[in-house]
């Protein structure tokens, strides 16, 4: 099993290592216009949002919703 790590890139430096990822050819930017999010995920989120509007007592934290995920 290969180790995970977490990348922090600082926000002064992020357009310079995507620029160069993109020399590299290692990612592909596309532009806001060649993607869209499909309507029934909106739909979704705005039905989400409400219930939990209305029933605040079933979130969690987010740090609570990190340990639920770890996985070792």
């Amino acid at each position: 099993m290969q180790p995970s790590y977490r990348i922090i890139i600082k926000k002064d430096y992020a357009s310079a290592i995507i620029e160069d990822l993109q020399k590299l050819d290692a990612v592909e930017v596309l532009p806001e216009s060649a993607y869209e999010v499909p309507h029934w995920q909106i739909e979704e989120i705005r039905k989400r949002k409400k219930y939990y509007k209305q029933h605040p007592e079933e979130l969690i934290s987010w740090e609570d919703a990190q340990k639920m995920i770890k996985t070792d």
